[in-house]
């Protein structure tokens, strides 16, 4: 049966694939969006066989499957802007607050960067998310008390950090959580 069902998806693969393509490349920004709904369209048209019409029928219905992945495409590229325009927007107000200037910004960026991937996570829970103790415990899965020591030295490395790169540590204020 799955031999079957193997052979009947790489025939129906074989006679609309070059059809499928050329549908989203036509709706599409970029080969690439192209490439994943196509991708996407066939990973479904695997997983729902059983509903897939038999002959001619099952292009037809490929198009409709892939009309739904580029409506679902279109709706997350959408949501991207959005966050991405609200992301700007924060970032702009963020650094237009700052005292500190450009270079300064520079520096604690790059001493985030270098920390620990643990630690950068842990910060930026607490600095971008605004999460408290017991909100970083459920995202982390562990204590309170765990939260609590993770990040006193988190903060602790990222203070050494900023301190051995002339960063006055009182300029970076860090928010207890």
């Amino acid at each position: 049966m799955d031999d079957d069902r193997r052979d009947r998806f790489e025939a129906v693969y074989t006679q609309t694939y070059e059809r499928i393509l050329g549908y989203a490349m036509r709706r599409c920004d970029s080969p690439e969006d192209a490439a994943d709904v196509v991708a996407e369209t066939f990973a479904i048209a695997w997983r729902r066989m059983d509903a897939m019409p038999a002959g001619d029928e099952a292009r037809l219905w490929l198009y409709g499957v892939a009309r739904n992945v580029l409506a679902n495409h279109r709706r997350g590229q959408d949501r991207r802007r959005t966050r991405h325009v609200a992301l700007d927007a924060d970032l702009a107000d963020l650094y237009a607050r700052s005292s500190a200037g450009g270079d300064e910004l520079g520096v604690i960026a790059r001493a985030l960067r270098e920390l620990p991937e643990a630690d950068r996570e842990l910060i930026s829970l607490v600095a971008w998310e605004g999460l408290d103790h017991g909100q970083l415990a459920t995202v982390l899965g562990c204590s309170r008390n765990a939260v609590r020591i993770r990040l006193h030295r988190a903060r602790k490395r990222l203070s050494k950090a900023l301190a051995a790169a002339g960063v006055s540590v009182g300029t970076f204020v860090m928010e207890s959580a």
